[in-house]
């Protein structure tokens, strides 16, 4: 049976660019899977703590040799690995806060990047592999390439890096940028350049189905 792990990561309820085209994203999957299942989890509202392990070698103890005290931390990050398993399509949101992405998906991502459990120790190889993956940001600016800002998007390639440890290496990023014209007066000029991308944003996830 399908599935699929939704994933919302903004700190804005109300008007979250990102929220909106996940929530189309889901939408559009579920028209097209009326069987499937989904999965919701929301990083801002319900934020995973930020991994506590003392060193690595702790965080690759199998679950009968792992010390009491950190149990309650380790069964987090295996339900999280666990939403990852069962799932065959992820959808992302991502807002860029500050070049990067936001602190309640970073420590979702230093959770889910497990040595041993997804990633093999020995080859290095990434077990998360055949998941259909979409992450879709909304950015303030621009950082397409040839714009002035373009080197400073620390958000993608770091998404990339990260996730491709785990065997995510074929991930669609969709992204909506300029999102910040509609509410800074000095950006007023490139109110159609945000609704040119936000369409094209929206467009693109239709296409998928």
């Amino acid at each position: 049976m399908a599935h699929l792990l939704h994933i919302d990561t903004s700190s804005r309820q109300e008007g979250s660019v990102s929220r909106e085209l996940t929530r189309a994203f889901a939408d559009a999957w579920t028209a097209a899977h009326p069987d499937g299942t989904v999965t919701y989890r929301d990083l801002a509202v319900t934020p995973v703590p930020y991994p506590d392990m003392p060193d690595l070698a702790t965080s690759t103890l199998p679950a009968g040799q792992r010390p009491a005290h950190l149990e309650d931390s380790f069964a987090i990050t295996d339900t999280l690995i666990e939403e990852l398993e069962a799932a065959d399509t992820y959808v992302i949101g991502a807002p860029m806060y500050n070049f990067m992405v936001s602190a309640s998906l970073k420590a979702w991502v230093d959770r889910i990047v497990l040595p041993g459990r997804t990633f093999d120790t020995e080859t290095r190889q990434g077990k998360l592999v055949d998941k259909d993956v979409t992450i879709i940001t909304s950015r303030g600016g621009s950082y397409a390439p040839g714009t002035p800002r373009a080197g400073f998007d620390f958000q993608e390639p770091w998404l990339r890096a990260a996730l491709g440890q785990v065997g995510l290496d074929d991930i669609r990023f969709i992204h909506a940028e300029m999102t910040l014209a509609k509410v800074m007066p000095k950006l007023a000029q490139f109110v159609p350049l945000a609704e040119e991308s936000y369409d094209k944003a929206l467009a693109t996830i239709k296409s998928l189905f």
